[in-house]
């Protein structure tokens, strides 16, 4: 389905501002999902909530979070769209640069590798999170963080239904990002980048 233009809704402004906000652009996904405006403003409100600045936990790690969750789902527009952020958001570009080698990586602590199995083991299907692993994110982050490191991780489950049931197309930004450092792990954006012959990716 085709993104209609952000003029489309007027009374979408404020809500396609925070998305310019958090990615530099108004997204695809919120471009097309403006056929049902009130969608748009509810995906924005618990967008706010989610990524709160006054939460517990850095906002660019959020988006590391909603990174690996995406990348367990599977959703190749997501994985790009949540990095991207990520760097906007303050994550160094030579952390983003190592995600594929997190677990080993000296950019990364041991709080964040945990964070990042969880958002693995959260964002597969049949969900994979056990008893140890909880224990593991307990040893490192408190209640309060753990609720809101698994808000981002539900919040992109919607994005990453959506965004593939959708073959939403990538834009420019995050698809250059993820030629740059996800292709090395084998991303190739599949459905959501189009080939010259405009038809959709293999």
């Amino acid at each position: 389905m085709k993104p209609l233009p952000a003029t489309t809704t007027p009374e979408l402004n404020d809500d396609f501002a925070l998305f310019e906000r958090i990615l530099g652009f108004v997204p695809n996904s919120l471009l097309t999902m403006q056929r049902r405006p009130a969608m748009v403003k509810g995906f924005g409100a618990l967008t706010r909530a989610v990524m709160d600045p006054d939460g517990d936990v850095d906002l660019g790690f959020m988006r590391l979070v909603a990174h690996f969750s995406s990348r367990a789902a599977g959703c190749q527009y997501c994985e790009a769209h949540s990095l991207i952020a990520a760097e906007i958001h303050g994550i160094a570009p030579e952390k983003v640069e190592a995600v594929w080698e997190y677990r080993t990586s000296p950019l990364y602590t041991p709080a964040e590798r945990v964070a990042l199995d969880f958002a693995l083991a959260a964002g597969a299907v049949p969900n994979a999170v056990d008893a140890e692993l909880m224990a593991a994110m307990n040893e490192h982050w408190s209640e309060a963080q753990i609720v809101q490191i698994l808000g981002a991780v539900c919040l992109y489950g919607f994005l990453n239904r959506w965004n593939d049931s959708m073959a939403t197309d990538l834009e420019d930004a995050p698809k250059a990002l993820g030629d740059a450092v996800l292709a090395r792990g084998g991303w190739t954006g599949g459905k959501h980048v189009t080939n010259d012959d405009t038809s959709p990716a293999e």
